[in-house]
């Protein structure tokens, strides 16, 4: 519930009517208690420190110029006239009104003083709270666009804007259409030029229209834009110490996208040179064994068909897997280039399962494969590319590293959001110590290193394209017992493309 609060001019008028009575009402009791001078002047001289200290100078006068009066013609001889009779009298009003003077100044001092330290005191807290909300902001690179509506919020102002050297942009608390309290709204363009001209000839204390206050900010011997802010109600301290910090939030934020940059190349660079290497070894084993196997071929002597039927089918298969490697190598290639596009089409998902295991006939020739699929089978929305890369990739996965004539089940079945795919084999299944790794780039297990030709890079490709997808991949294991890969893609019974269409 709101507080209420009374109009500044009403509050006034009463604190004066409240003063008034105050004194009105000592003296009726100092004149019906007899109090003597002495009393009747330290009662007095009370509320004009009274006054002093709580409603300033102003009221203070006013008191010690009613109570003079009261004190002259109820206390001071002759009573109840305004005249003054012998010295005795002159020196207790003397005394009275210079009392009342250098006490109510010094109330008065008091009293600036105490509201000067609690003003110190918010601004402080201010100043803390925005340093912590301009640290502790997540997005480095969208702080920058926050500080405006920071400043304004923890400082009460009406708008603040932000002029960014670098960028050359300028953002602001309010959209530039609107305005506070029926002020015009200000030109983006022209406010961004006049901003940019105090930042460029370092001149923090220009006038800017609309009533905006403008301060350079500075960090070392640079200058990184300007703020601006109305009404002028900050100190110049206050707006010396909120420039300082503006200036370190946006120099820091600079500094952690360069830095996000430099990372982001360094880690392609690296990316890059583990591919290379690894497609360098991986590439010359195969060549290896291909121009061996050619170069005897070439020779011919004393060999027979059956030497010749096998060197040949070295050839052949040391061929496919090199053509394996680098499909890998250009699908990461793909991956990496933000090159993947989505083409959903409505499909069956029992129908695609079927194509899925058709493409991999030839791997699972000697596996016992059985597809599940959830009924009613209705068509649903998805990329057969895609997804068929991954399927292929992970039956025939299961087909290498489980025994001949196991079983191979693949299903799928669909939640409220979600359709799921799922590959489950009867193999030795994964060890706990590879489990968390199998899906970094070029990692391999450490039994399968020497067990298997592999370059480590498939099932880091099926994540990112399934992440491409909208979907995940995970997997589950037990060793001795198999292995389930449980991928998912959002469920679509209608076309993306229609929908958003019909949103828009």
């Amino acid at each position: 519930m709101p507080e209420f609060q009374l109009p500044d001019r009403l509050r006034t008028f009463l604190r004066w009517l409240f003063s008034s009575a105050a004194a009105v009402l000592a003296t009726y009791a100092l004149v019906k208690l007899k109090a003597d001078s002495g009393t009747a002047g330290i009662l007095y001289l009370v509320l004009v420190v009274w006054a002093a200290t709580l409603a300033g100078r102003a009221l203070s006068i006013y008191l010690a110029v009613v109570t003079s009066f009261l004190f002259d013609y109820f206390f001071l001889p002759p009573l109840h006239t305004f005249g003054l009779s012998g010295l005795q009298s002159w020196l207790a009003m003397t005394s009275f009104i210079v009392s009342c003077v250098i006490v109510g100044r010094v109330a008065e001092r008091a009293r600036r003083q105490t509201q000067q330290a609690e003003q110190r005191r918010e601004d402080v807290e201010r100043l803390y709270a925005l340093s912590q909300e301009m640290m502790l902001h997540d997005d480095a690179a969208g702080l920058i666009r926050e500080i405006p509506r920071l400043v304004e919020h923890n400082f009460a102002l009406d708008a603040v804007l932000l002029y960014v050297r670098d960028e050359d942009q300028l953002y602001s608390s309010v959209p530039a259409s609107s305005a506070k309290s029926g002020a015009p709204a200000f030109a983006p363009e022209a406010m961004r030029e006049a901003l940019k001209a105090v930042s460029a000839a370092w001149e923090p204390n220009s006038e800017l229209p609309q009533g905006y206050t403008p301060v350079n900010l500075v960090f070392g011997m640079n200058s990184v834009g300007t703020l601006a802010w109305k009404p002028a109600t900050l100190s110049r301290e206050v707006a010396t110490s909120v420039a300082a910090q503006v200036a370190i939030a946006i120099t820091r934020a600079n500094a952690i996208e360069v830095s996000g940059r430099l990372e982001a190349a360094r880690a392609a660079d690296r990316l890059r040179t583990a591919l290379i290497d690894s497609l360098t070894h991986e590439l010359r084993t195969p060549l290896t064994a291909i121009r061996a196997a050619a170069t005897t071929l070439l020779d011919g002597s004393g060999l027979d068909d059956e030497t010749r039927q096998e060197l040949a089918m070295i050839v052949d298969e040391e061929s496919s897997r090199l053509d394996s490697l680098i499909g890998e190598a250009m699908e990461v290639a793909e991956i990496e280039s933000d090159g993947i596009r989505v083409k959903p089409e409505p499909l069956h998902t029992g129908t695609f399962l079927e194509q899925a295991v058709e493409q991999s006939h030839d791997q699972l020739a000697h596996h016992r494969v059985t597809i599940i699929v959830q009924q009613p089978d209705t068509p649903v929305w998805f990329d057969p590319h895609l997804i068929g890369r991954v399927l292929r990739h992970l039956l025939e996965n299961a087909a290498r590293y489980t025994p001949p004539n196991s079983r191979v089940l693949l299903r799928s079945k669909r939640t409220k959001d979600r359709i799921e795919f799922l590959v489950e084999d009867d193999g030795p299944g994964i060890d706990a110590h590879d489990l968390p790794l199998i899906f970094e780039k070029f990692y391999r297990g450490r039994k399968r290193i020497t067990a298997t030709k592999g370059s480590g890079m498939g099932l880091s490709i099926t994540r990112a394209l399934m992440a491409a997808h909208g979907g995940a991949i995970d997997v589950t294991s037990v060793p001795g017992r198999g292995t389930t890969f449980r991928l998912w893609i959002p469920l679509a019974e209608k076309s993306p493309s229609a929908g958003s269409e019909k949103a828009s």
